[in-house]
């Protein structure tokens, strides 16, 4: 690793446009160093997946005609981008990580990516995910697996594991990212880069197969706070295609804090087993820097209790609507993982539905009466490392046995149950340099105040300067990716 990192493709997105606004550095300039840079490192972690250059020269050029013309720059004008592979982009393949997807080219854009393009954003590939997203571990039969660009031997996470990866090994200027089980601050968080899932509506999601879900959301990834709220600000804002969409834009500045917070630590998030390297790293380079920043810290665990069976019935209940009709004929090719979602899914029935809805009410309002007493929460955002890329999840943390591959993601999928907004943020590195995360969860509607603290602990702390080093026989040639078709 390195923090020495002079790579114009690391750069913050928000200093190359200012580079690109000065006439220093232009779209195409930019593009070709990051093709450079994906013909070089992209073998080696299987990031981006299916990539469309031609086009995204084209997109590029029409930037650098338009900032020649003085005409005004759109938010994202000229940075390049990878769309995760669960959104449909006209013209560019989308499989959704599964077979029966493979060769599938949609003829229109999901919101996310209509308003990425809309912004300016060079879209030329898209990045790797899991079978329709299902677990934080980025393996598929189609493309394979990604690898963390920090250790290629061991798992980017997931869902937006391609996503993650492609930012930390700087293939992206900024990332869209998927939420429902941590599918975006896990990834985050194993990758050393800014993760926001944002209230429900804030990122409108279109299309769905439920309108009115909430479990769900798409968002902004990062290398820092400064480039995430940038993309939020994209991403936000009301569509009539979302009925829960929140009406108001959303600014792209960070506010600075105006004042101390009163900071809740929660070491466990209501009991959960979280390694020891990782308890170490937020207690030695997180608190002790909210501390030294002037904020309270004081000892909060939530009372988390319902939240699991709620959060697995809900979960269940739409893998059962959006594939319990295509098991039957296509079980031997979807992944174990999606085969076992569907199939608990379909066992459930009505009670177990309105069971899950009260327990998830509960815990909603149990989090509402702890911030009471605080502004932020702070806890883990993963449960264990990065792990063997080989494996399909941890099978065991601190001897206890993981029962699947949704146990490990607890300390993420808490906090999606209850709707409340939370962002990963590089917070340390372990003696074995791996990266650590610390999760910020605020009540909905607060993500400005989440960004404004991780800015200020990012400006105290700039761990994402810290750079994968990747050596010359790992970017031509690595035997931890198990495929590289795709790449068109």
């Amino acid at each position: 690793m390195t923090d020495l990192d002079t790579d114009v493709c690391r750069w913050p997105a928000v200093d190359q446009l200012a580079a690109m606004q000065r006439g220093e550095l232009s779209a195409r300039e930019l593009l070709q160093e990051t093709r450079v840079l994906f013909e070089r490192r992209n073998p080696s972690v299987n990031a981006v997946v299916t990539t469309d250059f031609d086009t995204a020269e084209q997109a590029a050029a029409d930037s650098d005609r338009r900032r020649s013309r003085g005409l005004q720059q759109r938010p994202l004008e000229g940075l390049p981008v990878a769309i995760k592979d669960l959104e449909e982009t006209a013209g560019m393949r989308t499989t959704f990580g599964s077979l029966l997807h493979a060769d599938y080219v949609p003829d229109r854009d999901t919101l996310v990516v209509e308003r990425m393009r809309a912004a300016g954003a060079v879209v030329y590939g898209k990045t790797n995910t899991p079978e329709f997203g299902t677990g934080s571990h980025t393996y598929n039969k189609v493309f394979g697996t990604t690898a963390n660009p920090y250790r290629l031997d061991l798992s980017a996470g997931g869902s937006s594991g391609g996503a993650a990866a492609a930012l930390a090994a700087g293939l992206v200027s900024v990332a869209d990212g998927s939420d429902m089980g941590g599918s975006l601050r896990n990834p985050a968080a194993l990758c050393n880069v800014v993760g926001l899932r944002p209230s429900a509506g804030r990122v409108p999601n279109w299309p769905m197969a439920n309108a009115w879900e909430t479990l769900p959301t798409n968002g902004p990834m990062a290398r820092t706070v400064d480039d995430t709220s940038l993309l939020l600000s994209v991403l936000a804002g009301e569509d009539p295609r979302c009925p829960i969409s929140i009406q108001q834009p959303y600014p792209p500045a960070v506010k600075q804090l105006s004042g101390p917070l009163r900071i809740g630590w929660s070491d466990t998030l209501g009991g959960l087993e979280i390694e020891p390297e990782i308890s170490e790293v937020l207690d030695r380079d997180g608190r002790r820097t909210f501390e030294q920043l002037g904020h309270a810290v004081t000892g909060c665990e939530p009372d988390m209790s319902g939240a699991d069976e709620a959060f697995r019935v809900l979960r269940g209940l739409g893998y059962a609507n959006n594939f319990g009709d295509l098991l039957s004929e296509h079980r031997s090719e979807f992944s174990p993982e999606l085969v076992v979602n569907t199939e608990y899914g379909l066992g459930l029935g009505i009670d177990h539905y309105f069971s899950a809805r009260a327990d998830r009410t509960r815990v909603y309002y149990r989090l509402v009466q702890l911030f009471q007493d605080i502004d932020v929460l702070a806890a883990p955002v993963t449960m264990a490392l990065p792990f063997p890329a080989r494996d399909v999840w941890p099978k065991s943390i601190n001897g206890v046995e993981q029962a699947d591959y949704l146990d490990w993601m607890r300390a993420s999928w808490r906090i999606s149950l209850t709707g409340f907004a939370a962002l990963s943020l590089p917070c340390g590195f372990t003696s074995g340099n791996l990266p650590v995360g610390l999760q910020l969860i605020a009540p909905p509607g607060k993500e400005g105040l989440l960004l404004s603290l991780a800015r200020q602990f990012e400006t105290a702390r700039p761990v994402w300067r810290i750079a994968p080093t990747f050596h010359t026989s790992e970017e031509c040639d690595s035997s931890t990716t198990l495929s590289k078709k795709g790449q068109q």
